[in-house]
């Protein structure tokens, strides 16, 4: 008998019909269902508990749009032409995508190590670039889909322009698969909560804040101008709101060389995290 007969599933000849039965062929699962079975764990993971991880950071940037907007809108003008709400709502809403792309791949490796969990997802025949990719894009997920609610929940009180949203898109992906993968080194890195609250209160909070999302940096000292040049996520918030008005503190194209370069150095120095084990399997 044929082995496609076999495969489609006859069982080949009873015994006494001319032969010995030959075994069943299993087939062989698809080399990335180990991704999709971890990636869909991750977005699971977030969406089940949406109202905390999803409509809790939409409802914070609303309460800074208002607060802010109320109080200085009309008084204050960043861009010719463009009124300071509409100048908030890009910065918002990428401060949320940033800040939510690295909570999910932080708190989920943190929770995961607590618990014990952490060897469910070891002992599988997980690839570390399957690793990597699977808490990377579920990260980005999370991101984009915060954002996406910033811009549902603000787009009634703004009136926002769309001069480049190609760009607008690229930074929004480069920028949150950025902070996933310092969600990923945190997470790798951090044993207990304080540790990891570490990462977000000392260095994700203040470069968020200190980007540029409620101000251009040149209405800063010069001193304070060009700290904010080393600060990574300047260039992510500065590209990001370039795609809606067409105007940025610098060119695009160095904001995106920056953020992609930060992206791949950090994914180079994570998956080698991820080859040697550290704090994961040791």
């Amino acid at each position: 008998m044929r082995r496609e007969e076999i495969s489609a599933g006859n069982p080949g000849p009873p015994p006494g019909e001319g032969g010995r039965r030959e075994p069943f062929l299993t087939p062989l699962p698809s080399p990335l269902t180990g991704f999709y079975t971890l990636f869909h764990k991750e977005w699971l993971r977030f969406w089940k508990v949406s109202v905390q991880t999803i409509l809790a950071p939409v409802l914070t940037a609303l309460l800074f749009l208002v607060v802010f907007a109320h109080s200085l809108s009309g008084r204050v003008e960043i861009f010719p032409g463009v009124d300071y709400a509409a100048f908030l709502v890009p910065g918002l809403a990428m401060m949320s995508v940033l800040q939510n792309a690295f909570a999910n791949s932080a708190s989920s490796l943190m929770q995961s190590k607590m618990t014990g969990n952490i060897v469910f997802v070891l002992l599988p025949p997980l690839s570390h670039q399957e690793f990597f990719g699977a808490y990377l894009l579920a990260s980005v997920a999370r991101g984009l889909v915060v954002g996406a609610g910033v811009f549902a929940a603000t787009v009634w009180f703004v009136d926002l322009r769309y001069e480049h949203p190609w760009w607008a898109l690229a930074f929004a992906v480069a920028s949150s698969g950025v902070l996933g993968v310092l969600g990923i080194v945190a997470g790798i890195y951090s044993d207990k909560v304080d540790e990891l609250a570490a990462f977000q209160n000392f260095i994700v909070l203040p470069l968020t804040f200190l980007s540029g999302v409620f101000y251009s940096i040149y209405s800063l000292p010069p001193l304070w101008q060009w700290l904010s040049h080393l600060n990574p996520i300047f260039y992510m918030v500065d590209g990001f709101r370039y795609g809606f008005f067409g105007v940025s503190d610098v060119s695009p194209w160095l904001s995106l060389a920056i953020v992609t370069s930060s992206f791949f150095a950090l994914s180079y120095f994570t998956v080698w995290l991820l080859r040697t084990g550290y704090k994961l399997r040791r």
